[in-house]
């Protein structure tokens, strides 16, 4: 007895396949499009808020102001400075002021992840389809984008109050290929910051808890690197300075934003090729810990 029976063929292996191959097109929407929309919704969230605003930019102004004319008459040039560059200390505060610019507007942009938690909208993108690298990298954008912005209208108008005599003359002698540096260092340091607020504020549950450590640990890192007052060349305090990963930033851009002055070699101002190697470590590392926090998630964020 004969039989024709036709080999049986599975197809659900292949289906199941095809189901689930995407095209990059695809691939990439759903890694771009969140992160467009996080980025987006940062600079509405700013932007709505006038109060965040003007204290944004006006609390860095006063300070710059005032400071420098309180702190003039006391300030002796540090060593680096070359003989016969006669910089008052609103000159030197003048970079200082722009990194607190980006230290302050990253760190409160990474605040709201406490706020996001408490309602609801981050247990929602979480569990979304889409990766949780989408999320670091929509955050970090919008905080680094926000914190540009700021820096660089303060790079640009703070000079001009020299001609109402609220500041002394800063030169603003800078090429196209000078301002494309300033503006690449600030990306760079910016997405640093912004990570670094990213990596503390993910842990807490609390607005409270994260101010205590913005005034313990963040405001001394700022004041420790340089910003505010020269280190010396020894002691422990300059090993302080020295080991702090901000110093690299803040002097990174007081060697960009005065390209005319030929800087003297000291060790309390670092190089440009270090203070950049530097920077984008502790970039990468600040990133790379907010990818990992965010990754290892557990049911607390999640639910």
């Amino acid at each position: 007895m004969t039989t024709n029976s036709n080999p049986t063929i599975d197809t659900s292996t292949e289906e199941a396949l095809a189901r689930n191959a995407k095209p990059a097109t695809e691939t990439q929407s759903a890694f771009w499009l969140p992160v467009w929309t996080l980025t987006l919704r940062e600079l509405t969230r700013f932007f709505r808020q006038r109060t965040r605003i003007i204290g944004a930019l006006g609390q860095p102004f006063i300070f710059w102001i005032l400071f420098g004319a309180g702190l003039h008459g006391s300030f002796q040039s540090p060593d680096w400075v070359p003989s016969g560059v006669d910089m008052s200390y609103q000159e030197y505060f003048f970079p200082g002021v722009a990194v607190m610019i980006l230290m302050f507007t990253a760190i409160f942009s990474t605040i709201s992840l406490i706020d996001d938690r408490r309602e609801g909208f981050l247990q929602a993108v979480l569990v979304a389809p889409v990766p949780r690298s989408a999320l670091v990298v929509g955050k970090l954008t919008g905080g680094a984008v926000l914190a540009v912005l700021q820096a660089v209208l303060f790079l640009v108008i703070g000079p001009l109050l020299a001609f109402v005599g609220l500041a002394p003359e800063i030169s603003l002698g800078w090429s196209i290929l000078d301002g494309l540096a300033i503006f690449g260092f600030l990306v760079l340091l910016a997405f640093a910051l912004t990570a670094l607020g990213y990596t503390l504020a993910w842990p807490m549950d609390s607005t409270q808890g994260f101010h205590a450590i913005m005034s313990v640990v963040l405001m001394p890192m700022w004041l420790l690197s340089g910003a505010f007052f020269p280190s010396g060349e020894t002691g422990w305090l300059a090993w302080i300075i020295r080991l702090n990963p901000l110093t690299y930033g803040v002097a990174g851009l007081r060697r960009l934003v005065s390209p005319e002055i030929e800087f003297a070699i000291s060790n309390s101002l670092p190089t440009l090729p270090l203070c950049l190697m530097v920077t984008t470590l502790f970039c990468g590392v600040c990133v790379v810990i907010a990818t990992w926090q965010t990754r290892r998630t557990g049911a607390r964020d999640s639910t």
